[in-house]
């Protein structure tokens, strides 16, 4: 595994350490919804941010490891849109006042963090150990793509999630909201979960589903458990701001899931094919960015029709 120097870590830590600090302790100290130009400026920083970032690696690490980190950061920008779906329609689901998302959203970054750091070692570990697993990988993100491609309307089933069903069998739950809190004392029934735990819930396990998707789709560009991190983190740092920008507008880009599942279809194959054909950084990158830009364009060129 690549070796970076102190410098890149310790620039890395105050980055995303100053961007949580600005985005949930000072933006979000008490949970509202963003307007949309507040979103629009907080997004766009954070992708400039990442993008200085890149420029950074180029300049400490060289040129093949900042190109494999905007690859990276390109797909997961694209699968972690693609996510907002999702939540939404969780959201919806559950009839989340709008008040309330902010916390769902500020809590499921906090685990998506420390979730994402613990499979991205062990996906790391597990291809230093067993090259075979590049095949699994590859062919996972095959189905996916596939899977994404061929689906219709996103349906959200709750209450067949096995974390739902377990918290609902270890804890009562009250009937409605209470506030934002997750949890509350009864008088009669001690301590009892709200919809909103429950709400947590299913972001946080959505998330887990996100990342053996994702994950793997970063390690078909680089196999630097750093860059996959850092390309990881900087997309999902702007994933809260990018909820309130698009949450309204998200059946506009009605190409981006198509162009999702082309853009897994491809570094799916890259790396099935990885053995026998290789495919630089920079044309997997400049493939991903004319997908997406392209899936992006086409949707607004050719809006769906009512």
């Amino acid at each position: 595994m690549p070796v970076h120097e102190p410098a890149i870590w310790l620039t890395f830590i105050i980055l995303v350490g100053t961007l949580l600090v600005i985005d949930l302790g000072v933006l979000n100290r008490r949970s509202h919804v963003l307007a949309p130009r507040e979103a629009l400026r907080w997004s766009g920083g954070v992708v400039v941010i990442s993008l200085l970032f890149g420029a950074f690696l180029w300049w400490r690490a060289g040129e093949n490891t900042a190109l494999e980190y905007y690859a990276g950061y390109l797909i997961e920008l694209s699968l972690s849109v693609d996510n907002l779906f999702v939540f939404l329609l969780v959201f919806q689901y559950f009839a989340v006042p709008a008040e309330l998302q902010p916390r769902v959203l500020k809590w499921g970054i906090f685990g998506a963090i420390l979730m994402r750091g613990i499979m991205i070692g062990l996906g790391a570990v597990l291809l230093q150990q067993f090259e075979w697993i590049t095949w699994i990988f590859g062919g996972i993100l095959i189905i996916t793509a596939v899977k994404m491609a061929r689906s219709g309307e996103e349906r959200i089933e709750p209450e067949k999630n096995p974390l739902v069903r377990l918290a609902r069998r270890l804890i009562p739950v009250t009937p409605a909201y209470e506030n934002s809190h997750f949890f509350v004392r009864s008088l009669t029934q001690g301590w009892m979960a709200t919809p909103l735990f429950l709400v947590l819930l299913v972001v946080e396990w959505s998330d887990v589903v996100f990342a053996v998707d994702s994950i793997p789709a970063v390690f078909a560009v680089t196999r630097d458990p750093f860059v996959v991190y850092a390309s990881n983190l900087f997309a999902i740092l702007g994933l809260r701001a990018l909820f309130f920008v698009l949450a309204g507008a998200l059946d506009r880009f009605h190409y981006l899931r198509p162009g999702v599942a082309l853009i897994l279809l491809f570094v799916g194959a890259k790396m099935l094919l990885g053995y026998w054909v290789h495919i630089a950084t920079d044309l997997s990158l400049v493939v991903i960015l004319a997908i997406l830009t392209g899936a992006v364009g086409l949707s607004l060129l050719r809006p769906r029709t009512t």
